[in-house]
């Protein structure tokens, strides 16, 4: 078993959908992270029936795997960056509408996942109030997702109400456990602002991990940098993958790199190749593995 590799298509701003998706399964990729915005499939579009399926039709002619990410920026609202969300004060039905037009769109793309997060706690808002907010919504979103047979996937995001993975853990815990709420893991966050070692989060994360982002980034800054201008060990996180067995789609994740789209994918493409195969001969000869270890 190996890992599969997918491309954000938040970093194809400059480019059409089709476009995109083209250069993406031409560099060799796997799969696609599809953000539902405005540029490429706008989840309030009055044609979103008809571009869905035509979508559709495009990603099974290049082969590519396909997971939903909802983390546009002014989707909702053109003054705010991400609000409404679903610790907001006012408007969380517009974010659980949107997540709901999200799972439908995953419905009907086949998506192995669809991908949120919580929010920002507003100024005044107690830690008991988001829980409250939170809860309420994404069980809403949750009931959609039952409905249409779809597996989502919580991301811990640095800022966030929800930052980490063992809050993640605590929503599902919070909510009975629900089968079908999984773990977003960005292995540049678990470097910006995890408490545990990278691999640790992975291993932790393990039983629920539904869905992968793969960046680069330094402790306490939550920049999104190209693979080795950071602090993420790729081979030892990618190893971390390998260990636990996931087998869903691990896509980069660079929304501020689409001036230069084609060439860092491809770059990013040439990194991960080396570091997978640098992690698969670690985990083949476990005196490599214990010398590394020791090393790092």
């Amino acid at each position: 078993m190996s890992l599969r590799f997918g491309y954000g298509t938040n970093g194809f701003g400059s480019h059409r959908l089709d476009d995109a998706l083209a250069v993406i399964a031409g560099l060799g990729y796997e799969g696609v992270a599809l953000t539902v915005d405005h540029p490429h499939l706008d989840p309030f579009a009055p044609d979103l029936e008809a571009r869905t399926a035509a979508v559709a039709r495009r990603l099974d002619e290049l082969g590519l795997a396909v997971v939903i990410e909802t983390g546009a920026r002014y989707v909702l609202d053109p003054w705010h960056k991400h609000e409404p969300t679903l610790v907001s004060t006012h408007g969380r039905e517009r974010r659980v509408d949107l997540l709901c037009r999200a799972v439908r769109i995953g419905a009907e793309l086949g998506a192995e996942a669809v991908s949120f997060w919580s929010g920002t706690l507003p100024p005044g808002t107690s830690v008991q109030q988001g829980w409250d907010r939170l809860l309420a919504g994404v069980d809403q979103v949750l009931a959609e997702a039952d409905l249409r047979g779809v597996v989502c996937a919580f991301e811990p995001e640095p800022g966030m109400f929800v930052d980490r993975v063992d809050g993640v853990l605590e929503l599902r815990r919070r909510l009975g456990s629900p089968e079908r709420l999984g773990v977003t893991v960005d292995t540049g966050h678990l470097v910006c602002n995890e408490s545990d070692p990278p691999e640790e989060c992975v291993r932790a994360a393990g039983p629920w991990l539904a869905n992968v982002q793969l960046d680069d980034m330094v402790r306490g800054v939550h920049e999104h940098l190209e693979f080795g201008d950071g602090e993420v060990d790729l081979p030892q996180t990618l190893g971390a993958l390998l260990d636990v067995g996931y087998t869903g789609l691990a896509s980069v994740e660079l929304p501020r790199h689409g001036h230069a789209a084609p060439v860092v994918a491809a770059h990013s493409l040439e990194a991960l190749s080396a570091a997978l195969a640098e992690a698969e001969s670690v985990r083949g000869n476990p005196g490599r593995r214990e010398a590394r270890s020791a090393a790092t």
